[in-house]
Protein backbone atom coordinates (compact mmCIF):
# COMPACT_ATOMS: atom_id res chain seq x y z
CA UNK A 1 0.00 0.00 0.00
CA UNK A 2 3.04 2.37 0.89
CA UNK A 3 4.36 1.80 -2.59
CA UNK A 4 1.22 2.63 -4.28
CA UNK A 5 0.94 5.53 -2.24
CA UNK A 6 4.87 6.59 -3.11
CA UNK A 7 3.18 6.09 -6.64
CA UNK A 8 0.25 8.40 -7.14
CA UNK A 9 2.14 10.78 -5.23
CA UNK A 10 4.84 11.06 -7.18
CA UNK A 11 2.29 10.68 -10.33
CA UNK A 12 0.20 13.28 -8.82
CA UNK A 13 3.50 15.68 -8.45
CA UNK A 14 4.29 15.18 -11.74
CA UNK A 15 1.27 15.97 -13.25
CA UNK A 16 0.75 18.96 -10.38
CA UNK A 17 3.99 20.26 -12.05
CA UNK A 18 3.50 20.09 -15.35
CA UNK A 19 0.27 21.70 -15.46
CA UNK A 20 1.53 24.88 -13.08
CA UNK A 21 4.78 24.93 -15.08
CA UNK A 22 3.46 26.55 -18.39
CA UNK A 23 3.29 30.27 -16.70
CA UNK A 24 4.75 32.12 -14.50
CA UNK A 25 3.62 35.15 -12.98
CA UNK A 26 5.38 38.83 -13.05
CA UNK A 27 4.30 41.85 -10.76
CA UNK A 28 4.21 44.52 -12.79
CA UNK A 29 7.03 47.35 -11.01
CA UNK A 30 6.94 51.33 -10.76
CA UNK A 31 8.41 51.77 -14.54
CA UNK A 32 7.17 49.10 -16.30
CA UNK A 33 5.98 48.95 -19.57
CA UNK A 34 5.19 45.80 -21.62
CA UNK A 35 8.40 46.47 -23.77
CA UNK A 36 10.30 46.66 -20.62
CA UNK A 37 8.49 42.77 -19.27
CA UNK A 38 9.47 41.78 -22.13
CA UNK A 39 13.15 42.47 -23.03
CA UNK A 40 13.15 41.35 -19.22
CA UNK A 41 11.72 37.89 -19.54
CA UNK A 42 13.49 37.52 -23.54
CA UNK A 43 10.01 37.02 -24.44
CA UNK A 44 8.00 38.14 -27.27
CA UNK A 45 5.61 41.02 -27.12
CA UNK A 46 2.91 38.99 -29.18
CA UNK A 47 3.75 35.84 -26.86
CA UNK A 48 3.13 38.21 -23.49
CA UNK A 49 -0.12 39.70 -24.98
CA UNK A 50 -1.60 35.76 -25.79
CA UNK A 51 -0.54 34.81 -22.69
CA UNK A 52 -2.60 37.91 -21.02
CA UNK A 53 -6.02 37.98 -22.92
CA UNK A 54 -6.90 40.05 -19.45
CA UNK A 55 -5.09 42.93 -20.62
CA UNK A 56 -7.44 45.01 -22.75
CA UNK A 57 -5.04 47.98 -23.60
CA UNK A 58 -1.07 46.79 -23.11
CA UNK A 59 -0.18 50.48 -22.94
CA UNK A 60 -2.05 50.75 -19.50
CA UNK A 61 -0.69 48.14 -16.86
CA UNK A 62 0.08 49.65 -13.07
CA UNK A 63 2.16 48.86 -10.50
CA UNK A 64 0.81 45.40 -8.50
CA UNK A 65 -0.95 44.29 -11.53
CA UNK A 66 -0.16 40.26 -12.35
CA UNK A 67 1.13 39.63 -15.99
CA UNK A 68 1.63 35.74 -16.81
CA UNK A 69 4.96 35.23 -18.62
CA UNK A 70 4.66 32.18 -20.91
CA UNK A 71 7.24 29.01 -19.98
CA UNK A 72 9.27 27.39 -22.37
CA UNK A 73 11.57 25.84 -20.29
CA UNK A 74 11.19 22.20 -21.34
CA UNK A 75 12.19 23.06 -24.75
CA UNK A 76 14.76 26.07 -23.86
CA UNK A 77 17.14 23.47 -22.21
CA UNK A 78 17.53 21.22 -26.32
CA UNK A 79 17.86 25.08 -27.42
CA UNK A 80 20.46 25.59 -25.30
CA UNK A 81 21.96 21.79 -25.64
CA UNK A 82 21.91 22.73 -28.91
CA UNK A 83 24.09 26.24 -28.79
CA UNK A 84 26.31 24.72 -26.34
CA UNK A 85 27.25 22.02 -28.92
CA UNK A 86 27.44 23.83 -31.78
CA UNK A 87 29.72 26.32 -30.22
CA UNK A 88 31.95 23.11 -29.12
CA UNK A 89 32.09 22.19 -32.71
CA UNK A 90 33.25 26.37 -33.42
CA UNK A 91 35.95 25.29 -30.59
CA UNK A 92 37.59 22.40 -31.84
CA UNK A 93 38.57 24.56 -34.94
CA UNK A 94 39.89 27.61 -33.05
CA UNK A 95 36.58 29.56 -33.83
CA UNK A 96 34.97 31.89 -31.47
CA UNK A 97 31.70 30.78 -29.59
CA UNK A 98 28.63 32.46 -30.92
CA UNK A 99 27.03 34.65 -28.41
CA UNK A 100 23.30 33.94 -28.03
CA UNK A 101 20.58 36.44 -29.43
CA UNK A 102 17.44 35.89 -27.32
CA UNK A 103 15.33 38.04 -30.09
CA UNK A 104 17.05 35.29 -32.65
CA UNK A 105 15.50 32.70 -30.69
CA UNK A 106 12.56 33.69 -31.02
CA UNK A 107 12.34 34.11 -34.62
CA UNK A 108 13.70 30.28 -34.85
CA UNK A 109 10.68 29.36 -32.38
CA UNK A 110 8.14 31.00 -34.75
CA UNK A 111 9.73 29.20 -37.68
CA UNK A 112 9.73 25.71 -36.40
CA UNK A 113 6.17 26.14 -34.72
CA UNK A 114 5.44 27.28 -38.12
CA UNK A 115 6.42 24.16 -39.86
CA UNK A 116 5.10 22.21 -37.40
CA UNK A 117 1.29 24.22 -38.70
CA UNK A 118 2.20 23.62 -41.92
CA UNK A 119 3.66 20.65 -41.59
CA UNK A 120 6.41 21.40 -43.70
CA UNK A 121 10.41 20.65 -43.21
CA UNK A 122 11.67 23.59 -45.85
CA UNK A 123 14.03 26.39 -45.41
CA UNK A 124 10.90 28.36 -47.44
CA UNK A 125 7.76 29.02 -45.33
CA UNK A 126 4.53 29.84 -46.89
CA UNK A 127 4.07 32.03 -43.78
CA UNK A 128 7.27 34.07 -43.65
CA UNK A 129 9.44 33.55 -47.19
CA UNK A 130 13.24 32.60 -47.02
CA UNK A 131 14.69 32.84 -43.57
CA UNK A 132 16.61 35.96 -44.44
CA UNK A 133 13.74 37.71 -45.13
CA UNK A 134 11.79 36.41 -42.21
CA UNK A 135 14.87 37.79 -39.55
CA UNK A 136 14.25 41.34 -41.42
CA UNK A 137 10.95 41.15 -40.87
CA UNK A 138 11.05 40.62 -37.24
CA UNK A 139 13.82 43.49 -36.96
CA UNK A 140 16.85 41.77 -37.03
CA UNK A 141 20.14 43.19 -38.75
CA UNK A 142 22.89 41.54 -39.86
CA UNK A 143 25.46 41.45 -42.47
CA UNK A 144 25.86 37.53 -42.71
CA UNK A 145 23.11 34.96 -41.85
CA UNK A 146 22.61 30.97 -42.46
CA UNK A 147 19.83 28.18 -41.22
CA UNK A 148 20.13 25.09 -40.47
CA UNK A 149 16.80 23.22 -39.90
CA UNK A 150 16.56 19.82 -38.05
CA UNK A 151 14.07 17.30 -37.66
CA UNK A 152 13.11 13.96 -36.00
CA UNK A 153 16.04 13.87 -33.68
CA UNK A 154 15.52 13.36 -30.38
CA UNK A 155 18.24 15.52 -28.73
CA UNK A 156 20.74 18.02 -29.05
CA UNK A 157 23.58 15.57 -29.39
CA UNK A 158 21.83 14.38 -32.61
CA UNK A 159 20.41 17.28 -34.49
CA UNK A 160 24.78 18.74 -33.90
CA UNK A 161 25.94 15.11 -34.85
CA UNK A 162 23.69 15.43 -38.32
CA UNK A 163 24.65 18.86 -39.27
CA UNK A 164 28.32 17.95 -38.69
CA UNK A 165 27.63 15.58 -41.12
CA UNK A 166 25.84 17.40 -43.88
CA UNK A 167 28.10 19.55 -45.72
CA UNK A 168 26.18 22.81 -46.04
CA UNK A 169 25.22 22.92 -41.95
CA UNK A 170 28.60 21.90 -41.45
CA UNK A 171 30.06 25.23 -43.43
CA UNK A 172 27.44 27.18 -41.66
CA UNK A 173 28.59 26.03 -37.94
CA UNK A 174 32.17 26.53 -39.29
CA UNK A 175 31.62 30.05 -40.50
CA UNK A 176 33.73 32.89 -38.83
CA UNK A 177 31.34 35.18 -40.54
CA UNK A 178 28.68 34.35 -37.80
CA UNK A 179 29.07 35.99 -34.20
CA UNK A 180 25.11 35.29 -32.48
CA UNK A 181 23.05 32.03 -32.80
CA UNK A 182 19.93 31.68 -31.81
CA UNK A 183 18.12 27.94 -31.94
CA UNK A 184 14.28 27.42 -31.76
CA UNK A 185 12.45 23.97 -30.68
CA UNK A 186 9.08 23.27 -31.26
CA UNK A 187 6.94 19.62 -30.94
CA UNK A 188 4.40 18.80 -33.07
CA UNK A 189 1.45 16.48 -31.69
CA UNK A 190 3.09 13.12 -32.05
CA UNK A 191 6.13 14.34 -30.04
CA UNK A 192 7.87 14.79 -33.29
CA UNK A 193 11.00 18.11 -32.70
CA UNK A 194 11.51 20.38 -35.48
Amino acid sequence: MKKTIAVITTLFFMIFSTAFAQTKIYTVQAGDTFWSIAIKKQIGISELLKANPQIKNPNLIYPGQKINIPNSNNLKALENEVIKLTNQERAKVGLPALKVNWQLCRVARFKSQDMVREKLFLHYSPTYGLPFRMMESFGLKFMAAGENIAYGQRSGQEVVRAWMNSPGHRANILSPSFTGIGVGVAKNSKGVLY
